[in-house]
């Protein structure tokens, strides 16, 4: 049979035949696109959603990209961004001296070093657990210190604090807001907190996490992002993990979206570039 039978026999328009035999070029930019995107994913360790992905395709790349489109190539390329569920941490002991709420959930300093935040978390290791202290600058939620150990006690969260001191060159007259677990409000660190320049300790009400929700927020995007599901193989490998993260990853590439999608250094560093122009 003709192909002009054939296409009346089953009722196919000849054009549309003809048209779909025909050899369709290659959009080469888009498969350079498909590309990148995939290197982003897999840099995040397949956490990487559309937004983050449209995040760093604008600040790393220029290039100008809708998270809908972001979406769109993605399932395309069977890219699923991996969300574990959380898990509450909870603190047994009794505290020692606790300190009012000063902070009061107001999370937007003006200027780096003016709040930062602290908590402890979980980390499944193989037989156990350990434990991650943070201190988070409140004004682009920047990791400023951190400390892992096989114990949440106030030698862990005292060493967290001092790493931010002098990571941060020794600031003055910052406000320190935590919870009130024991490794806070022990005497332990309240001699770490007075060894800092006129700092000062705010801590959430008993059982209310939202009064510190910033430094939650980060636990639960190491936790999704980052951490694996059965955890790690021991101690060693979690806190090779947790330094990968924190300055391999979140720092430096992971948008944030409280500033805007930038990252927190970037976000620093647009700050402290102002700043020191208005001066000059």
């Amino acid at each position: 049979l003709s192909k002009r039978k054939l296409c009346h026999l089953f009722g196919v328009v000849r054009s549309s035949y003809y048209y779909g035999i025909k050899t369709k070029p290659i959009d080469i930019e888009r498969v350079k696109l498909k590309a990148l995107i995939r290197q982003i994913f897999n840099d995040s360790k397949q956490s990487a959603g559309a937004r983050t992905i449209a995040a760093i395709l604008w600040n790393e790349h220029n290039i100008r990209l809708t998270r809908y489109l972001a979406a769109k190539l993605m399932e395309q390329m069977n890219l699923v961004s991996c969300q574990l569920k959380t898990h509450k941490y909870k603190h047994a002991d009794q505290a020692h001296r606790t300190h009012d709420n000063i902070l009061d959930r107001r999370f937007s300093p003006d200027a780096p070093n003016q709040v930062w935040t602290g908590d402890v978390t979980y980390i499944r290791i193989k037989g156990g657990w350990c434990y991650l202290a943070v201190v988070l600058d409140l004004f682009a939620r920047r990791v400023v210190g951190f400390a892992v150990s096989d114990s949440p006690d106030s030698m862990l969260t005292a060493k967290a604090l001092q790493m931010a001191y002098q990571t941060r060159l020794r600031p003055s007259e910052v406000l320190f807001h935590s919870d009130q677990g024991t490794h806070y409000t022990s005497k332990a660190f309240a001699e770490s907190v007075a060894s800092c320049d006129g700092m000062k300790q705010s801590m959430s009400r008993k059982g209310n996490c939202w009064d510190n929700a910033p430094t939650e927020r980060f636990f639960r995007s190491f936790k999704t992002e980052w951490m694996p599901k059965g955890g790690y193989e021991d101690i060693f490998e979690a806190k090779s993990a947790i330094t990968d993260y924190i300055w391999g990853y979140y720092q430096t590439v992971r948008p944030h979206t409280f500033n805007n999608y930038l990252t927190p250094a970037e976000t620093e560093r647009r700050y402290f570039n102002k700043t020191s122009y208005r001066v000059s």
